[in-house]
């Protein structure tokens, strides 16, 4: 089931953004989980994703695990004779490293990081099939934490020997809104603020003096 809805929400926003992108062309998706980086027929370009996020599933244990070092493989052919394209992807795989005996699971992405994802493929097939600018490639998929290091002997791309980068060693795009929606309450934490605790106790001890004090006035006039 993880595998088909991830092939359908792949397929559904990869039509309609070639079509919105590139009306008078027909271009097709391709699931094909055999393919192999660098290895490419005559005419057909490659673009390799690695900073994809997702979740994968084991279909043994039921283990579920958040990545934000998913590599997706895609070849890209146009025939501008035809008008019509064609994409061939492949979305490299991890072990589950709970049980370790489970096959290679697919990974499952939400809709948002998934049209992401295709944006970058419509700037690569931008630049490598029609020869035009492409625009900037959106990085900000990969801002998820995760919860340690990157474990490549699970990891299907890198038995390929694709070496990827890790997200932290990028500026992403969510840590720039994150870092600039933050910034301003970092401030107000470290500036004064009146309400604050230690101020609270500042302003409770001062009214104590001041009673005190004036109970003193008033004693010593009395005397």
């Amino acid at each position: 089931v993880c595998t088909s809805l991830t092939t359908r929400e792949w397929k559904k926003v990869f039509y309609e953004k070639t079509e919105a992108a590139k009306p008078a062309d027909s271009w097709e998706l391709i699931i094909d989980p055999n393919l192999k980086p660098n290895e490419l027929a005559p005419g057909w370009k490659q673009y390799l994703e690695q900073h994809a996020s997702g979740r994968f599933h084991c279909s043994w244990c039921w283990h579920t695990w958040q990545s934000p070092h998913v590599v997706i493989l895609f070849h890209m052919y146009l025939d501008r004779a035809q008008r019509a394209g064609s994409v061939r992807m492949c979305v490299f795989k991890q072990l589950c490293y709970e049980c370790g005996m489970a096959r290679l699971d697919e990974s499952s992405m939400l809709e948002v990081n998934i049209e992401s994802l295709v944006d970058n493929l419509i700037t690569s097939l931008h630049e490598q099939c029609y020869g035009e600018h492409g625009g900037q490639y959106r990085i900000h998929v990969a801002g998820r934490r995760d919860g340690g290091p990157h474990r490549s002997e699970f990891c299907e791309a890198c038995q390929e020997g694709i070496v990827h980068w890790k997200p932290s060693e990028k500026l992403l795009e969510e840590d720039v809104t994150f870092s600039g929606a933050s910034k301003p309450r970092a401030q107000e934490a470290s500036g004064y603020n009146f309400f604050s605790l230690r101020w609270g106790l500042f302003w409770a001890s001062l009214c104590l003096l001041i009673v005190y004090l004036q109970f003193s006035f008033r004693s010593s006039t009395f005397l």
